[in-house]
């Protein structure tokens, strides 16, 4: 069994790799326009208390999640269909190839010295505004997306394969999905997405920190190290810090630092030592992700291996 879910991994893997994200329709995407519309059901138009916000954001989270989970849970029951279902649902949830692919395309565009095209570019990887970066801010702003969504788009995708099988990626990928909707601290927000960032941040929390350990294997280690013992905790967040953190000191670069959000700077800490980051280190940060992918499926075919 151990050695057939090895297999499922690989071929997930395989597929992301030769045909990316879905073109035209990817369910991460309906999901989130039937998210647009619990949210207006349970919002609603009135003021509402806070203790009303965390229950409806609470409440929507368990209607948009748990009825899924449970669906796809009692399909993985029939033995024809649990394979089939596994190597589909495992690679919807992978986007290392996308990742990438955005990537390599803003990097591109600077290349070719088409600035606005790269901010447009950007804009579709970070939730920041990018209309006003310049280079370096665009090129810091896709190395930090790479990093950050490595946690959520590949390893943390790969860990609840490992742990629960099909449900556990419909589960993590459909909570990311919920945090990356509702989980700012804004005045909609801050109340109705609590649930959902809190609930992501448990679903996160171990593969954060398999993720930074990930970058340290593939990267700089003392350096990557040293960065996690100091930086982890500098206010991004208990899981990003970590991953990010981790990631700037394994490239040997310098990222984080003040960030236009919502039409005001944000001024958050440096992350990482070394240069700040130049156009080619984005290449360099998508071939040190893929690294980080093939030790992951190498150590689940030596671990199914060692226990089948």
């Amino acid at each position: 069994m151990l050695l057939i879910h090895a297999l499922i991994v690989l071929i997930a893997v395989f597929l992301d790799y030769s045909l990316g994200e879905p073109k035209r329709f990817h369910p991460l995407a309906g999901f989130g326009r039937l998210a647009v519309l619990v949210e207006g059901v349970l919002y609603g138009v009135k003021p509402r208390s806070t203790a009303y916000l965390r229950f409806a954001g609470l409440l929507a989270w368990l209607i948009l999640i748990v009825p899924l989970t449970l669906f796809i849970w009692w399909l993985s029951h029939f033995l024809w269909l649990d394979y089939v279902l596994a190597v589909v649902l495992l690679y919807l949830g992978l986007g290392a190839q996308s990742l990438g692919q955005h990537a390599r395309h803003v990097a591109q565009a600077l290349k070719q010295g088409r600035l606005p095209v790269a901010r447009q570019r950007v804009s579709m990887m970070v939730s920041r505004d990018t209309a006003e970066l310049d280079e370096t801010a665009v090129t810091r702003a896709t190395i930090e997306s790479v990093l950050e969504n490595g946690c959520d788009a590949v390893f943390g995708t790969l860990f609840w394969f490992v742990v629960l099988g099909a449900p556990g990626v419909v589960l993590y990928r459909l909570a990311n999905t919920l945090d990356a909707m509702w989980g700012y601290r804004n005045d909609r927000y801050l109340y109705f997405g609590w649930a959902a960032a809190r609930i992501d941040d448990f679903f996160n929390w171990a593969p954060a920190r398999l993720t930074a350990l990930t970058y340290i294997i593939v990267g700089r280690k003392k350096q990557a190290w040293q960065c996690w013992v100091k930086q982890a905790g500098s206010g991004y967040g208990i899981n990003p810090g970590v991953v990010m953190a981790t990631g700037a000191g394994a490239l040997n670069l310098t990222l984080g630092g003040p960030a236009p959000y919502h039409g005001s700077i944000k001024q958050r800490p440096l992350l990482g030592m070394g240069p700040e980051p130049q156009v080619d280190d984005i290449e360099r940060c998508v071939v040190f992700l893929q690294r980080g992918q093939w030790l992951w499926l190498a150590v689940i075919f030596l671990g199914s291996w060692a226990f089948a």
